[in-house]
């Protein structure tokens, strides 16, 4: 697996990218396809964090952890998506029929953990720019907000961020 490690306020230095290569590089073993890795390491003020971005036939893995010491930050990082592996993997094999609900190991049945869909809303989309889409979603209290973009005519989804800002998820077709 190639990984890319960017810095942002820190300076990358041969130690820390081998860490970071090193750390990522162990997830190999729980999968066969992994692409390339990208890690970014950030500083903004004590905290030291590290995101991780990996796609996954068509999917992406992302983990992200911040402490006071950036190789902490990274080993937690790694366990974080050791445990996304764990579960993407688990799906795969009961969608592929090798670990269908209701298996019975050790005397004990397994139940199928797998998260149903309890209620579907339907609305009406009517176009509105960005920051209309905004104030309607601060308006009603959400976290996010599903709407017709009027620029792109496009359907987006604005959300609000855990630093106070907003982030806006756009269609990218194939």
């Amino acid at each position: 697996m190639k990984v890319q490690v960017r810095g942002k306020n820190i300076d990358v230095t041969p130690a820390l990218r081998d860490y970071v290569e090193k750390r990522l590089g162990k997830l190999e073993k729980f999968l066969d396809n992994i692409g390339e890795a990208q890690a970014t390491l950030v500083v903004e003020g004590d905290a030291q964090k590290i995101e991780v971005t990996i796609p996954v036939n068509g999917m992406l893995l992302r983990g992200e952890e911040a402490t006071g010491d950036m190789y902490s930050a990274i080993d937690l990082v790694v366990e974080k998506m050791e445990r996304q592996i764990s579960r993407y993997k688990g799906k795969i094999n009961r969608r592929n029929g090798r670990n269908p609900a209701g298996d019975v190991v050790g005397g004990e049945k397994i139940e199928d953990e797998t998260p149903k869909v309890l209620r579907t809303k339907r609305f009406a989309i009517k176009p509105m720019p960005l920051d209309e889409a905004i104030m309607q979603m601060n308006l009603l209290g959400h976290d996010f907000f599903v709407f017709s973009n009027a620029d792109t005519e496009q359907v987006n989804v604005i959300y609000k961020r855990k630093d106070g800002n907003y982030g806006l998820i756009e269609p990218e077709f194939e």
